[in-house]
């Protein structure tokens, strides 16, 4: 509980309500931090909030937050400051993804503007729009602060049917790298972390999973047998949600405050499709 002295700190998770996000979330409030849950998912955010208050010693609260809106963005980081003095470490977690080939013949699944801009207003104006909001109050505090962004390893970055998502990854990497640069001599860390292939968490929908199934050309039922493969995986298996939260909150703590500027791998050694 003391090793990371993130016990009392203010921490905002964006897309905390499931997933990635709420392991992060989960792992914050194991050590006393105080969690503002960013979602749009109401009901299970302000869920997860409670359940998260009821167990752990720092307080939870659910925030909705469109992270496309500078305005959502900008209340998520007030609300943080009102309600518990200041944000310490801002997760930016939120991103989609949406599997489309860039030329169809078939026409089924092409590539459009509206998704294309879509999954960036998500991926990458949302991370640019929480980072700012959470800058501005971290410098006026005068005490720094972390910022985490949630990229992906690289081999997510060469399947079929993945190029606006990859774009999205890369210019994550890159945000944080230029960020860091900027923010760092204000006593600001900047932190990437790539997620590898992971257990399922069930929040693939069935519309999703056909649509990056006809993407790679196969079923959905081969894609689901896929799942559980792990023969490119190095230490042969799929992370735990669990060991993604627990690099986030070291990478959060003062253990890590040489940590600035670089992307961390979390993928069982995994970095090419």
């Amino acid at each position: 509980m003391t090793w990371t002295n993130l016990s009392g700190k203010t921490v905002a998770v964006t897309g905390g309500a499931a997933g990635i996000g709420l392991a992060v979330a989960e792992g914050f409030a194991a050590v006393g931090a105080n969690l503002l849950l960013a979602d749009f998912a109401e009901e299970q955010g302000n869920q997860a909030a409670k359940k998260l208050s009821a167990s752990n010693e720092g307080e939870a609260v659910f925030a909705r937050c469109d992270v496309t809106s500078k305005a959502d963005a900008e209340n998520l980081v007030a609300t943080a400051v009102e309600r518990f003095g200041r944000l310490d470490v801002l997760v930016n977690n939120a991103g989609i993804n949406i599997p489309r080939l860039l030329v169809d013949p078939a026409g089924k699944e092409e590539l459009t503007e509206e998704v294309w801009d879509k999954v960036f207003a998500v991926n990458v104006k949302g991370q640019f729009l929480c980072a700012q909001a959470a800058a501005r109050a971290m410098l006026a505090d005068g005490e720094g602060g972390v910022i985490i962004n949630m990229a992906s390893e690289s081999g997510s970055e060469g399947s079929e049917g993945q190029s606006v998502y990859a774009a999205t990854k890369a210019a994550n990497y890159n945000l944080t790298r230029s960020w860091a640069k900027e923010l760092g001599k204000q006593g600001i860390r900047v932190v990437g972390v790539a997620p590898g292939i992971m257990e399922t968490t069930g929040m693939r929908s069935e519309a999703y999973e056909e649509s990056l199934a006809y993407t790679r050309g196969i079923t959905v039922d081969q894609l689901r047998a896929n799942y559980g493969k792990t023969s490119s995986i190095p230490l042969n298996r799929s992370g735990q949600l669990s060991e993604v939260a627990d690099l986030v909150v070291y990478l959060a703590s003062d253990r890590a405050s040489y940590v600035h500027g670089t992307v961390v791998n979390v993928s069982g050694g995994k970095s090419r499709a």
